[in-house]
């Protein structure tokens, strides 16, 4: 539906252009979302998965999710166009920084988060880690994506009414408990040279 499609456009134009002045807050990473091509793929049914880029189900994009006060089915747009945005943006932008190599400042964080290096998934995890995904199929990069998502997404406010959801992954839902346990990456998160967005995009993107 048109409606699902615009939704994830203004969803990533949020997240790119923040405070929705017309103009991407953060032009190094602009640039490198355009050099690598970067690109959502949304589908009706699944059996349309045939391309190698993010991939976003119609059926998992929830508009309402925003003006229902964040409550019932999570609308997974905010997350797979972050990923998008990440993935093939800031890793590119900045690879010392934010590349999903083993030895960047994200995935150093990511280790910490963990409770360890760890390139398949520990059982169990050791008990003072905070970051717990544990789906075998997801490798170190992909570890990587779903670590700065939970981070983001739970700094803007995302998560705040979904810790009995997302518990068996992430434990840091709000902004306040990554600040005070996760100071590595709050702190590159929130880092103003890299222009982070402040606010949950919404899907209302006006330009």
């Amino acid at each position: 539906e048109d409606s699902k499609l615009l939704h994830a456009a203004n969803i990533m134009a949020q997240y790119i252009d923040n405070n929705e002045d017309g103009k991407a807050d953060n032009m190094t990473l602009l640039t490198a979302l355009t050099a690598n091509n970067a690109a959502l793929f949304i589908w009706k049914s699944e059996s349309q998965i045939n391309l190698n880029v993010q991939d976003l189900g119609a059926d998992e994009s929830i508009i309402s999710w925003h003006t229902n006060g964040q409550t019932g089915q999570f609308d997974a747009a905010i997350e797979e166009v972050w990923h998008v945005i990440t993935h093939t943006g800031y890793a590119n932008a900045y690879p010392t920084i934010f590349g999903v190599n083993a030895g960047t400042a994200l995935t150093n964080a990511m280790d910490i988060a963990r409770g360890g290096n760890f390139t398949t998934i520990p059982n169990p995890y050791p008990a003072d880690a905070w970051y717990t995904y544990d789906d075998q199929t997801c490798e170190y990069d992909c570890m990587v994506a779903e670590y700065i998502y939970w981070a983001m997404s739970s700094i803007l406010g995302a998560q705040k009414n979904r810790l009995s959801e997302i518990s068996q992954e992430w434990d840091l839902n709000t902004n306040t408990l990554i600040q005070n346990t996760d100071t590595a990456i709050y702190s590159l998160l929130t880092d103003p040279q890299y222009m982070f967005p402040t606010v949950l995009p919404d899907g209302t993107y006006m330009h």
